[in-house]
């Protein structure tokens, strides 16, 4: 049964910066890399090809050695140029510097059934060798999903409520008959709703507007309304023993073309976001794209932090760095590697803050204006303040200060009882983002999930 959901609890970033609805030309970018780093949840990856060996797009690259069945695959057609390790040989990077030109006999090709008799066998097969497989995502723990899991649920978010976030009916206009297939073929993973979540607060594009099989459910409120954790945890809470499974609408598309088309397609669009953009638009591109070609003659200044996804959640990249797998947003703000003396003191309006105490009257106008901000924490670590207000932007039934608190006493028994099988990183990434304290709250999740994980 759809339901419609009003959440009271948040907090909005309305930074300046927002993409413009239009795609801007730019040269492909030469390189493209899959990191292992972007998968939570894997530990030892294998590699399957060697520097200097031509790859079409498709072609398994590594895999994790607890998880083999599931391949990670090349985005483009090349050559591998590169392999990146890090400490102990770890697996940073493979980079695979692309063809001039992409051609149908660029894929790597895959024969598949009429969806209607397309059995879950089947389409598990394919999806684990195609590359297609990482899109899903387990809840617990938010990482890749085991094929031997059966979800009670999975869960789609069609929309984004993070800072300077793409427009989804923008991105995937036209995709009408790849998002329905996706969907046609998850729904042969579970034996209970496949839900798909839209933004009651807009107007609902085709795309998301009619999909057949599924359970429709609306969602109005303050970020993080669009988080696909918050909407499980008010439609189908995940309880101890129990998956969930939840893909992103790009990667529902995905599943759907590779069963449509016969090919893993990492075609994709972003959009290059951030007050230090001159003209922020959106770029077509492959997953895991060099972000050079993209920023060039496009930014304001070169004292700026590269963010792979968005401000809250996203992660740091060098100006020859690659976009993240489950990225669709590129943001560019100024650099914070300045001391600012007694800045938490100074009456201003120009800041942003969820305290009003310290951001003085800046509360008042927060949700009208566009705010430049930068990289600077205007503080270091210290004791974790009990100030009560990680509950006022966390819409879940739980006590984000004493889960933390939890995690980094590592008391296992309370971390699952204080409701971390319900969320991931971003869930929090609110709380991190008003810490008085300045903890890294992303991190010290991760901390626990890994933890209740491996135990």
């Amino acid at each position: 049964m759809s339901q419609t959901i009003k959440l009271r609890k948040g907090f909005t970033i309305n930074l300046a910066g927002k993409a413009e609805k239009s795609i801007a030309d730019c040269p492909q970018p030469e390189t493209f890399a899959i990191k292992p780093t972007d998968f939570p949840g894997i530990d030892r990856s294998k590699l399957l090809v060697k520097e200097g060996q031509n790859v079409k797009a498709g072609t398994p690259l590594f895999y994790d050695k607890l998880l083999e069945e599931v391949k990670y695959v090349s985005p483009v057609s090349g050559e591998v140029a590169a392999i990146i390790r890090g400490e102990k040989r770890k697996v940073l990077e493979v980079r695979i510097l692309a063809d001039k030109e992409i051609k149908s006999e660029s894929f790597k090709t895959y024969s598949v059934s009429d969806l209607a008799n397309l059995s879950r066998e089947k389409a598990q097969t394919v999806m684990m060798e195609s590359g297609v497989w990482p899109n899903i995502v387990r809840r617990p723990f938010g990482i890749v999903a085991d094929p031997a899991d059966s979800p009670k649920s999975i869960f789609i978010s069609a929309f984004d409520t993070h800072p300077l976030a793409p427009d989804y009916d923008f991105m995937f206009e036209g995709q009408e008959q790849y998002f329905q297939a996706g969907l046609d073929v998850l729904s042969k993973f579970t034996s209970g709703q496949v839900h798909v979540n839209l933004n009651n607060e807009a107007e609902v594009s085709p795309i998301f507007s009619k999909p057949q099989n599924v359970e429709v459910n609306r969602f109005s409120g303050q970020h993080p309304a669009g988080n696909v954790g918050v909407q499980i945890h008010h439609i189908d809470p995940v309880n101890k023993g129990e998956v969930v499974w939840t893909v992103n609408p790009y990667g529902v598309i995905q599943i759907g073309k590779l069963f449509i088309d016969g090919k893993y397609d990492a075609s994709k669009i972003i959009a290059l976001t951030g007050s230090e953009v001159t003209a922020p638009k959106y770029y077509k591109t492959y997953s895991g794209a060099a972000i050079n070609k993209i920023i060039d003659g496009t930014i304001k200044s070169d004292h700026v932090r590269y963010i792979s996804g968005n401000v809250l959640t996203g992660e740091r990249i060098p100006s020859d760095g690659y976009m993240g797998f489950y990225d669709h947003q590129l943001t560019v703000i100024p650099e914070g590697d300045y001391h600012e003396f007694v800045g938490w003191m100074k009456p201003t309006t120009s800041k942003l803050s969820y305290h009003r105490a310290l951001g003085l009257f800046s509360f008042l106008n927060s949700a009208k204006k566009e705010y430049v901000l930068d990289s600077n924490t205007r503080g270091e670590p210290r004791a974790l303040v009990q100030t009560g207000v990680f509950e006022d932007v966390t819409p879940m039934d739980i006590l984000p200060t004493y889960l933390i608190k939890a995690i980094m006493a590592e008391d296992y028994d309370e971390m699952e009882s204080l409701g971390l099988l319900e969320v991931v990183e971003e869930d929090l990434a609110l709380c991190e983002f008003i810490d008085v304290s300045k903890h890294d709250i992303q991190a010290i999740v991760r901390k626990g999930i890994d933890l209740l994980r491996t135990a």
